[in-house]
Formats: C-alpha cells, structure tokens, sequence
C-alpha cells in the first residue's frame, strides 16, 4: 500500500471525474454547467492539451481528487477542476494535488496562476493562501465564482 497517487487523467476517466466534481458542487449547492464552464470534462485530454489535468487515484482505483491546469493569456495560467472527495479531505491530499499543480505550471513556464472560487469553499481557500495566492480584485469569475486568487509562480514556493 503506497496510498493515493497523482497520475495523468485520460479521457477513459471521464465518467468518473465528473461524477467527482458534480458531487462536490452539489455539497456546495452549485449547479454543473457542462455547456460552458464543465464542458472541459467531455475531453479531458483535448481540453488540456496545452497544461496539464490530473486525478489523485487509490490504490484499487477509486478517483478521489483532480485538478487540472490550462492557459491563460501571456506566460499566466488558470488553477481548474481542484476537487477531492470529502472523506479524503484533512489528510494533506488537497496539499498534494496543488503542489502538483504549481510544480508543472512551472515546469510548463507559467510565472502566475490565477483560480476563480466561491467563497463558501473556505477549506480551499485557506489552503490556496498557505500556498501564497492572494485575492486579486476586479479578477475574472464566472456566474458560479465570486472570488479569483493569483499566485506568483517566480515566487520561491
């Protein structure tokens, strides 16, 4: 037993990572919109062909978080689809799926991440300002996000 690992998702795991996501939204009482903001989770490989999308897997399988990352204009990114199953929250997989996150950004030469959230998520929130984003006004959000975060990727973190 090695515990959940991060692997690269494929689009043979969609069924699974949206029945992730919509599950959490529906915790927060946000509706999916696979029109438009959710529509990345009916090809996740073409979707994310120029970033990166991922899904934390237990050892038998069990999809339990994901997180994706996509560009945005200039040498900046967009934070995505960060979602993990409630009983696995608390034990630092959040931590995990992040730094995941912000090491490829990197390693793909973003120097800023920015995420759109609703602040209801406050657990997500609190883990996004431990790893140093800050709130950035007047940001882009969509009709379910209230609050956009950056992180300076250049920064030592």
């Amino acid at each position: 037993m090695t515990g959940p690992q991060i692997r690269a998702a494929k689009n043979d795991d969609q069924d699974a990572v949206r029945a992730l996501v919509f599950s959490v939204l529906d915790e927060y009482e946000i509706e999916p919109a696979p029109k438009t903001t959710d529509r990345d989770l009916y090809d996740i490989e073409g979707f994310y062909g120029d970033g990166m999308f991922a899904v934390l897997e237990t050892d038998d399988g069990d999809i339990i978080g994901t997180v994706g990352i996509t560009p945005l204009s200039g040498a900046a990114c967009e934070l995505r689809k960060m979602y993990l199953k409630p009983k696995y929250r608390g034990r630092g997989y959040g931590a995990k799926l992040l730094k995941h996150a912000v090491e490829r950004a990197r390693a793909l030469g973003f120097s800023r991440m920015e995420l759109s959230t609703k602040r209801i998520m406050e657990e997500a929130i609190g883990l996004y300002t431990k790893f140093g984003f800050e709130p950035l006004d007047g940001g882009p959000v969509d009709k379910r996000c209230d609050r956009t975060l950056v992180l300076d990727l250049k920064s030592g973190r």
